[in-house]
């Protein structure tokens, strides 16, 4: 591995456990201007407050709003979106010179996997992680295998799918969806040779839920979580980044967990 690559990389994954939590900020232009994201500035502030591993964010968001917390915690630039209008398709909004410029630590790319789109999404994640390869930045997958349905996509077999295709194109961290129990995300976890993350995806009923999946996740073999509905639209979502990283970075218990957020 270049040793560029090495650098960043260990500025992302925690040194003592060797795991990563992630919080999202890019969700503007997919979801719209959800409540939590609406003062992005405000959210921003809390989130780098509680100190995550790293944040995603497109790169307008990074050069208006992240320039004061810059140097903190590292950044990791999304190249890509989808939006409601075409919502199995992230095009290219970002390019790895921007990441470059803007001192990310990685470049993240969307891919839907199981569509129409398959192929040219394919071919777009592979062309960046060549570029980011050629400067020693890591590349992370949002990669999901929408095509195959909404209830089917979560499904382990089309999960291993997606995170095993992601790998077989060299990228470094692969964020997907947790399948919903401890035994079936067994199975994407084997089939992944990259390192895995668990996507937060929407909201979940509780917060207990999120504690619950992200231990369970950890637990069999996941090496972090990137987050972001669940985290900045909680009641306190400083609190929900410390409970975080208590149950990823010191094997914390979900009732662990929940004594932390519930300081508030």
């Amino acid at each position: 591995m270049l040793l560029g690559k090495q650098v960043r990389l260990n500025r992302l994954f925690n040194r003592k456990s060797g795991n990563i939590l992630v919080i999202a900020l890019d969700h503007a232009i997919g979801w719209g201007i959800l409540p939590g994201i609406d003062d992005i500035s405000r959210t921003m502030e809390k989130i780098v407050e509680a100190e995550p591993d790293a944040v995603t964010m497109l790169k307008g968001t990074a050069e208006n709003v992240f320039s004061p917390f810059a140097g903190t915690i590292p950044l990791i630039m999304k190249s890509t979106t989808f939006a409601p209008y075409h919502p199995h398709y992230d095009t290219l909004v970002g390019e790895v010179d921007d990441a470059v410029r803007l001192g990310a630590d990685a470049i993240a790319v969307g891919a839907t996997l199981c569509g129409d789109h398959q192929a040219e999404l394919l071919r777009q994640l592979a062309s960046v992680v060549h570029e980011a390869s050629v400067v020693g930045l890591p590349t992370v997958a949002h990669i999901y295998p929408k095509g195959v349905g909404e209830k089917a996509q979560y499904k382990a077999e089309h999960v291993s799918y997606a995170a095993r295709a992601a790998s077989e194109l060299g990228v470094d961290i692969v964020k997907t969806y947790y399948t919903g129990d401890p035994e079936s995300y067994k199975q994407v976890v084997r089939c992944c040779t990259s390192r895995l993350v668990v996507s937060g995806g929407p909201r979940l009923p509780s917060v207990r839920d999120v504690f619950q999946m992200t231990h369970d996740a950890i637990k069999i073999g996941a090496r972090g979580v990137t987050y972001g509905r669940n985290v900045w639209q909680a009641d306190s979502p400083g609190l929900m980044v410390t409970a975080l990283k208590h149950i990823i970075h010191n094997q914390g218990t979900v009732d662990e967990a929940m004594e932390i957020v519930q300081q508030s």
